[in-house]
């Protein structure tokens, strides 16, 4: 913002809506993603102590989504029906990489899985930090909301961490 002069009313930066929504739309896309990756790995893994850690981040994953989504809506972005379509087939086609294994799971897919997914929820959490910071400039953004969700992401990567430091130990160490 710029200093005005006597008389004159503060000149105000206002945002870019066409930019933010494909921004807002590459994050539907990511949290389609994410959603969806969660939710396998939720029902993939069901030996403590990662069973129920990974069912409360599906739960939480797929909220977030449908946060973006109000967002999105309030803020008059229409969705990308083809990236969201993309995104999760994406996501299905991620499921077949190769992981030394023919026919089952690799000990290290958990690993894989659980780096992968805290990149994403990182991603997110830059998000919606994006957001919390035009707040300031366009009073449609809801900073509790936003600052709730910052602190919901950062709580699911500390979970994440400590389930990734756990799969490392159980997998790549002996004895």
């Amino acid at each position: 913002m710029t200093t005005p002069t006597p008389g004159t009313r503060p000149q105000t930066r206002k945002v870019r809506t066409d930019l933010l929504g494909i921004y807002l739309n590459d994050h539907l896309a990511g949290s389609t993603i994410g959603a969806g990756r969660s939710l396998f790995m939720a029902r993939s893994h069901r030996d403590p102590p990662f069973a129920e850690p990974l069912r409360q981040l599906a739960g939480e994953i797929a909220e977030d989504r449908a946060s973006l989504l109000r967002i999105m809506r309030n803020l008059g972005v229409p969705k990308r029906r083809y990236k969201i379509a993309a995104s999760g087939a994406v996501e299905r086609l991620g499921r077949l990489k190769s992981n030394g294994r023919l026919y089952r799971r690799s000990p290290l897919t958990l690993v894989v899985e659980l780096e992968f997914l805290r990149l994403g929820v990182k991603g997110k959490e830059l998000g919606w930090r994006t957001l919390r910071a035009l707040a300031e400039a366009d009073g449609r953004f809801d900073e509790q909301e936003l600052d709730g969700l910052i602190a919901r992401a950062e709580r699911q990567m500390n979970t994440l961490e400590e389930l990734r430091v756990t799969a490392v130990q159980d997998v790549l160490l002996t004895g």
